[in-house]
């Protein structure tokens, strides 16, 4: 039996979802984006509708996230370079990811980042994210980014989250066509 579940990104009823997402508890499967079968939408970090953004593939564990992907020429600072702009982003990206990955979806209040060396163009990079304290609501994660090969750490984030209201989160899963059973 797969240690993984998979499921494709249509629109699903609730309770086919809820059932691949019991499923997946039970197995402790690592879920990716497409297993909360997001509506498609136009964030630049992960959104498949907008054609200059990252088109980021998420991975998701209980209050983790992670990616990854070769950086392309398009999201060049100086010469040869990655804007650090675009890497602030990932992290900023799997770092609130890996809150919906607990249900509790909410909005940057606070980041801070070190670079300790430049991501290059066409570098493999490995970003994660994960959830460091929890307090009614506020957030803390944490981040880095990491060479994807050789695993040496390219860039580290903290950052604060402040969690949506119930009513809030209610309507960004409806927005986004994430269920209301589909808890992690």
């Amino acid at each position: 039996m797969s240690d993984r579940v998979s499921v494709q990104s249509s629109p699903a009823s609730v309770s086919e979802v809820g059932t691949a997402f019991e499923a997946a508890a039970v197995q402790t499967a690592v879920l990716s984006y497409e297993d909360f079968r997001i509506r498609p939408h136009h964030c630049f970090a992960c959104g498949e509708l907008n054609e200059v953004g990252l088109h980021l593939k998420l991975n998701l564990e209980p209050g983790k996230c992670w990616t990854e992907l070769e950086m392309p020429r398009r999201f060049e600072g100086w010469e040869g370079i990655i804007h650090g702009g675009i890497l602030c982003t990932i992290l900023d990206e799997v770092m609130a990811w890996a809150l919906v990955a607990r249900d509790n979806w909410g909005v940057t209040a606070r980041m801070s980042i070190e670079f300790h060396k430049p991501v290059t163009v066409g570098q493999a990079i490995r970003a994660e994210g994960w959830i460091t304290e929890s307090r009614r609501r506020i957030q803390i994660t944490a981040g880095r980014i990491v060479d994807a090969e050789s695993g040496v750490e390219l860039a580290v984030a903290e950052a604060t989250y402040v969690a949506a209201t119930e009513a809030r989160k209610r309507e960004l899963k409806e927005r986004y066509g994430v269920g209301e059973g589909e808890r992690r």
